[in-house]
């Protein structure tokens, strides 16, 4: 049997704002450990029994961020796929295309497990016997979900009332006396957005029950490029297409109307990870039941969650708050509110501020950038470049640019120039020259550039030449 667990990796991750951003969602958030929830999803992926690849969906914007993650803790080579979204259009469409994409590579009786990038498993003996229960339902043909046994009446999940593995019925989020009567009763599991099938399957139970999801997958598919090489195959789903697809979860399109829907009761120590309490609650609180990230002075505090990358954050007289403190953004919130973070990022994305999408460092396929300072008519950001990395030749309209090499060696296309530039050496790029900046070096390369003009958005660009696909060409 071959078994392909399929990561599903995306979504804002708004309630997590300020450290969950458009472009930095809530699976690369890392843990105590050092990890982030997406590296943990890829390694239980890797761990589990007859696992023949790592099948991943997610954002075309981020592509390079995912695959620089996986290498990081793919220490054994397991091959790895990519099924890349210009838009995203909810679970049904990405499961879709999943299960072609493994039916054309490895047949219709390969079972996939699919695993949101975003929910942690503290235990993964219990996780390893819920899959394997689960695989055995799959190979009968069953599409089978896993349901966590609630130890709590949490009105944050959908529900599933099931008499062993066969499943009653699902119902939507409760209010919190009716979810007080499901746990009580003793019949209900939270619904876990973990699924597992054959692909056939899987697709059988679409045609019968949404065939204009598959249909519309199928035809993406069918216009869209693949490419592989080097243990790794990425589809690059067609833009133009893809956005026809429905905008539908495979709960809604599948699970609720099919017939051959199973469930595997477990207990495997499941979080999603929704809300700034229950990253919390994976830091030891102090006597006062506080909580801390980073470096923090409490003073008759108490109940209060505090999280700074950088700077030292002091509270005094307060109880049950919400403290994240990021290089660009501050949430206070009181922790009963938690849930209603998403309404700050929805408010960001309605004025157009970028806070809601980016964070102050950036990641690109190349490397980061940070912006140190900007004000009227100038920028400075700190470039660092991955050792064989260049960033695209372009050319900006508007802005001139100084780079200053801190520490590395930089091979520089400056107009009709070809130059090395190195530590604490410079060059100037005036408005309007071509350039190219390249690492050659084994180390990264950092260094600070200081642009200067009337527009210094990021859109003033011009590509020619991408080794990462994003020139016109």
């Amino acid at each position: 049997m071959k078994l392909i667990p399929t990561i599903l990796c995306g979504g804002a991750g708004s309630r997590l704002w300020p450290v969950s951003r458009d472009l930095h969602p809530k699976p690369f958030i890392p843990l105590a450990d050092g990890k982030s929830l997406l590296q943990h999803a890829f390694m239980r992926a890797a761990r589990l029994d007859s696992t023949a690849e790592v099948l991943t969906v997610t954002n075309r914007e981020l592509l390079f961020k995912t695959s620089d993650e996986y290498q990081e803790v793919n220490s054994g080579g397991l091959p790895t796929s990519f099924i890349l979204e210009p838009v995203g259009r909810n679970t049904a469409p990405a499961i879709a295309a999943a299960a072609l994409v493994a039916a054309r590579h490895h047949g219709d009786d390969a079972v996939m497990v699919v695993l949101p990038a975003d929910h942690l498993i503290k235990d993964l003996a219990a996780f390893q016997a819920a899959v394997t229960a689960a695989t055995q339902l799959a190979a009968q043909g069953s599409i089978v979900t896993f349901g966590i046994r609630p130890d709590a009446p949490e009105t944050g999940f959908g529900y599933i009332e099931a008499e062993g593995n066969r499943v009653l019925r699902f119902v939507e989020k409760p209010p919190l006396e009716r979810a007080r009567e499901y746990v009580a009763s003793g019949r209900f599991l939270w619904n876990s957005g973990m699924f597992c099938f054959q692909a056939g399957a899987m697709l059988a139970e679409m045609r019968l029950h949404c065939p204009d999801v598959l249909a519309a997958t199928e035809t993406c598919v069918a216009a869209s490029s693949e490419i592989s090489g080097d243990a790794r195959r990425q589809l690059d789903l067609d833009a133009k297409t893809f956005a026809q697809a429905p905008d539908v979860s495979i709960d809604y399109a599948v699970m609720e109307k099919s017939r051959q829907v199973a469930v595997v009761p477990c207990s495997i120590g499941w979080s999603d990870i929704g809300s700034w309490n229950a990253l919390a609650d994976l830091v030891p609180a102090d006597a006062q039941g506080n909580r801390v990230s980073g470096e923090a002075i409490l003073h008759n505090t108490s109940n209060t969650y505090v999280q700074s990358e950088q700077r030292l954050v002091a509270a005094v007289g307060v109880r049950d708050l919400l403290i994240i403190d990021t290089a660009d953004a501050l949430l206070v919130a009181d922790r009963a509110t938690a849930q209603d973070v998403k309404h700050i990022h929805a408010e960001l994305k309605r004025r157009g501020n970028e806070i809601h999408k980016l964070h102050r460092t950036v990641h690109r396929p190349w490397g980061t950038y940070t912006v140190l300072e900007e004000g009227a008519r100038f920028k400075i950001k700190r470039i660092e470049v991955k050792p064989g990395a260049s960033l695209s030749l372009q050319m900006h309209h508007h802005r001139s640019e100084h780079w200053i090499v801190v520490s590395g060696m930089a091979k520089v296309v400056n107009g009709e120039q070809n130059l090395f530039v190195s530590t604490n050496e410079s060059t100037f790029i005036p408005a309007g020259h071509k350039h190219r900046l390249e690492n050659p070096g084994v180390v990264n390369l950092v260094m600070i550039e200081v642009q200067s003009g009337e527009y210094l958005g990021e859109d003033d660009i011009v590509r020619f030449e991408d080794k990462y696909g994003r020139s016109p060409g």
